[in-house]
């Protein structure tokens, strides 16, 4: 079976994580938050993390692709 789920994990969190991540840079009014004090751009956070994740399933995705053995 050549079924690989982590690449298109890998293609969805990275596309979500790159729209989060711009959101976040762009819109640093709407996304700040305060927690005991401290202003932080969860949006930017948060799609980083998510952008790092598909980067690591679509590494292990291309990784794990082995040349079929000859016939």
């Amino acid at each position: 079976m050549g079924l690989d789920i982590r690449l298109p994990i890998g293609l969805m969190f990275s596309l979500l994580g790159v729209l989060l991540t711009g959101y976040g840079a762009f819109n640093r009014a709407g996304s700040i938050t305060k927690i005991d004090g401290q202003e932080i751009n969860i949006n930017l956070i948060w799609g980083v993390v998510l952008l790092v994740f598909g980067a690591l399933m679509l590494l292990g995705a291309t990784r794990s692709r082995k040349t079929p053995p000859p016939a």
